[in-house]
């Protein structure tokens, strides 16, 4: 009755199916390594942290040594 054409929709349908497939694996991909981006940059421990300050200059070497010496107590 059809011949297995849905009226020439079938195939449209198909690509549909396909490209959105095809759509949502690139995009599952893109966020799980945006991810594991994300907790590379989140896992800084404190003393890192303090360093990259002290190399911004956004401290002076006695306070670095102070805070450093706090956090190594």
């Amino acid at each position: 009755m059809y011949d297995g054409h849905m009226f020439g929709f079938g195939w449209g349908f198909m690509w549909l199916f396909w490209i959105f497939v095809i759509v949502a694996i690139i995009w599952m991909i893109k966020s799980f390594i945006s991810n594991s981006d994300n907790q590379e940059k989140k896992s800084k421990s404190a003393e890192e942290i303090l360093k990259e300050r002290y190399a911004k200059g956004e401290m002076d070497r006695e306070e670095f040594e102070q805070k450093r010496k706090d956090l190594n107590s």
